[in-house]
């Protein structure tokens, strides 16, 4: 199963390389939507409106990152993967790669904030490791709601809607967790706290996946 995960994590790898334009792509409208960011502040932003700001990007970001994740097989393809691999294995495989890839998003998007929009944050590493769980924590949800999308006749737009609820908690808990990298004192227990909650919903959102694809797989 494992051999399998990565092979499939490996193609979903050689794809992106082949597809570099739609990389690029998602990074130009990374830059420019900061940039935009950049020239309406007329100062730096405090560290409230800095915070909403990188969240804020990071979830529209996510979406048109993962949103091309199951859009992107074709019905032929599919089958053929129904023929030579298992659900469990072809998600965790989608789950993966979309992690990876928002993980690369969430450093440049993060480099480009400290570039343009100053560096509020106390404690920057800190802030990266947050970050991070974040931008996986997103990139597991989205892949989710693009698996079912493409049951749905392909339809990009079922992402977003589907996905905003859903997510809405979690970006919640996330966006308290960040804010404790701008302070110099924290409550230490509350942010270990905050992490194990943002780590269960993300473990939650792997175990019904791997418990549901299958169901949408059938189809």
């Amino acid at each position: 199963m494992i051999q399998r995960t990565i092979a499939l994590f490996r193609k979903d790898m050689l794809l992106e390389w082949r597809q570099l334009h739609t990389f690029y792509g998602i990074l130009l409208y990374v830059a420019a939507t900061i940039f935009v960011i950049y020239l309406a502040m007329d100062s730096s932003p405090n560290a409230n409106t800095w915070n909403s700001l990188f969240w804020v990007i990071q979830l529209f970001v996510c979406v048109n990152t993962v949103a091309k994740s199951f859009l992107q097989e074709g019905r032929g393809r599919m089958l053929y993967f129904h023929s030579i691999t298992a659900p469990e294995e072809f998600i965790l495989a989608k789950l993966l790669f979309n992690a990876l890839l928002m993980l690369i998003m969430n450093i440049v998007s993060l480099g480009l904030f400290f570039l343009f929009l100053g560096n509020p944050v106390s404690d920057s590493f800190k802030f990266l490791a947050i970050s991070m769980i974040g931008g996986i924590s997103l990139s597991l949800v989205f892949t989710v709601m693009s698996a079912i999308a493409s049951k749905a006749q392909h339809n990009a737009a079922l992402i977003a809607i589907l996905g905003f609820p859903v997510i809405l908690p979690n970006l919640l808990l996330i966006m308290r967790l960040s804010k404790t990298a701008f302070a110099e004192i924290f409550d230490a227990g509350a942010v270990w706290q905050l992490t194990g909650l943002v780590l269960m919903m993300d473990v939650l959102v792997i175990v019904l996946s791997i418990i549901l694809f299958p169901f949408l797989w059938k189809d």
